[in-house]
């Protein structure tokens, strides 16, 4: 095997990213509703995972799960290459791939990198948790804001401005640093100690550990700002909260602690089978294109 030029990389990145995307995206829907259910009241009835998922497909049909599937697979077209590339390429200016570095170094590593592509790819994650709301309207009879992803950007654009495409960049910034942070240096350090400690070759096996290690941490790291992010980004012009920290006392004072939690459970099934079919599509289609593993 040999390194790959940057642009294969790109390309086998957004392959793997659009192959994980469709297979859970129903998952990353039925969490967004959870996460938006008592969204700044005092009156948010508990509903689980299960009953999210049966009122969609009783109210909307079994297409209601793929609500907003294309923005979310547009926004990974940037937020994935740019996050893993920029990853590998990081860690190649402060080491020779060769030399192992401390989980600290690759854990910051992540974090920028998560930084960066999430930057680049809000205005797509907006208009992804705006389409995938717009769906509980339909649910309830009404009409629902944006009849595409087309509209949707268009309309977000006319009526919030520029900046509308970044409301709620803050929090986002935030959850994609602890994802990444917790994805990428522990899939990199989880991979190798398990290659090195003789546990697994660099195979499937390998690749399938490492993916539900980092699958736990980043989930366990990224929840709160992930609720607090998809409450911020479904606001309208009628805010609930003025910034992400009201956002976040908000939620604590009118719901408890537990609420910034709201939604683990769908949260870590989708980023861990997320992150199982992205890593082992992604260290395939590198074995195939005949070029190094991650």
């Amino acid at each position: 095997t040999r390194e790959a030029p940057t642009g294969t990389r790109i390309l086998l990145a957004s392959l793997s990213a659009m192959v994980a995307e469709s297979v859970t995206f129903p998952i990353d829907l039925t969490k967004t509703r959870m996460q938006l259910h008592g969204s700044g009241s005092a009156s948010g009835h508990r509903i689980g995972a299960f009953g999210v998922v049966s009122e969609i497909a009783r109210k909307e049909g079994v297409i209601g799960l793929y609500k907003g599937l294309s923005p979310a697979i547009i926004r990974h077209l940037f937020y994935t290459p740019i996050r893993i590339i920029g990853y590998e390429n990081l860690k190649g200016l402060i080491v020779n791939n060769s030399e192992s570095l401390p989980l600290a170094t690759k854990a910051l590593v992540g974090g920028f990198s998560g930084v960066i592509a999430q930057v680049v790819a809000s205005p797509a994650d907006l208009v992804k948790v705006r389409m995938q709301a717009d769906g509980r309207l339909v649910s309830q009879g009404l009409k629902p804001r944006y009849s595409g992803p087309i509209e949707a950007f268009t309309k977000i654009l006319q009526s919030e401005g520029v900046k509308g495409l970044w409301k709620g960049v803050l929090p986002n910034i935030q959850r994609a640093f602890l994802v990444n942070m917790g994805e990428l240096a522990c899939y990199d350090h989880a991979k190798h100690f398990v290659i090195d400690k003789k546990i697994a070759e660099d195979n499937i096996f390998a690749h399938t550990l490492a993916s539900i290690m980092s699958g736990l941490a980043s989930t366990s790291l990224s929840c709160p700002a992930d609720v607090v992010k998809t409450r911020m980004m479904n606001q309208g012009e009628n805010a609930v909260y003025r910034n992400s920290y009201d956002c976040l006392v908000k939620t604590v004072k009118f719901e408890g602690i537990r609420a910034l939690w709201k939604g683990f459970f769908p949260t870590w099934a989708r980023l861990g089978p997320w992150q199982f079919v992205f890593w082992v599509s992604y260290e395939k289609f590198r074995l195939l294109a005949g070029i190094s593993s991650f």
